[in-house]
């Protein structure tokens, strides 16, 4: 004070600097947490779809113990009108019944046999926990035997395809994606001479028993059976629309 005039200081262009740039600090903070998270959620789809698109890579070569390897220990599969339940479930699928019926028990191709597997449409959502995950794949199979194939399995026709549509949840253990139930909807068979159009019905016998009145069958049944072609169906997404946010329901 002086002369009766009192002068306040304001803070100095020091100090404002200085709030400013915590201010921005705060702001890259966040904006690298974000990132973080986002490269996280990236690196999770990656790792699952690599994940199924593996499934469907050993299954082409009918590698069935590196199938059910890719598998938690409680996890599932639903097939046709059958759910394989536990490790031992889907063992019983993939290597009692596919091993046994396809390649006479041996694990791996054999001359002859045709059983591509090809994943497309890949609609993979993780949760913000980053510990469970659902994924959406379409299936697309060319099949058959090589006509100088004496051994081809005798239930099966020479040559057919076969389309479906996955809808997998998977779970992280350990830092590992894994599946934890894979949900396969056959959504038509077709003789490849004559195409979809003459597919007969109940071209897919269901289950009748369960394991362990039928050694190679499924821990439960369900009904009814799952549509297939020339029956059609929906088969539920687990994911909302893009766009209206709305989640499908069947009407």
């Amino acid at each position: 004070m002086y002369a009766g005039i009192e002068y306040r200081c304001s803070p100095s262009g020091a100090a404002k600097g200085e709030a400013a740039m915590g201010d921005e600090i705060s702001e890259l903070r966040r904006q690298l947490q974000q990132l973080t998270a986002e490269v996280a959620a990236l690196q999770d789809v990656n790792a699952i779809r690599r994940l199924q698109h593996a499934y469907g890579y050993y299954l082409d070569k009918c590698l069935y113990d590196e199938v059910v390897d890719l598998f938690c220990d409680s996890g599932a599969v639903h097939f046709m009108n059958g759910v394989f339940r536990g490790k031992a479930g889907v063992r019983r699928l993939y290597c009692d019944r596919f091993r046994k019926n396809f390649t006479g028990g041996h694990n791996g191709p054999l001359y002859g046999f045709l059983l591509d597997h090809l994943q497309l449409q890949d609609i993979v959502d993780v949760a913000p926990d980053r510990g469970t995950a659902f994924g959406r794949f379409r299936a697309l199979m060319q099949a058959g035997a090589h006509e100088s194939n004496a051994n081809k399995p005798s239930m099966l026709p020479q040559q057919w395809w076969e389309g479906g549509i996955y809808e997998n949840q998977y779970v992280r253990e350990n830092g590992v994606w894994k599946v934890k139930v894979l949900n396969y909807h056959c959504l038509y068979h077709a003789l490849y001479e004559k195409g979809w159009a003459y597919t007969p019905p109940n071209v897919s016998p269901p289950f009748t028993r369960t394991f362990p009145d039928d050694p190679a069958g499924p821990d439960e049944l369900v009904e009814p059976m799952p549509a297939i072609w020339p029956q059609t169906t929906v088969v539920p997404f687990h994911y909302t629309h893009p766009v209206t946010g709305k989640r499908w329901t069947a009407t």
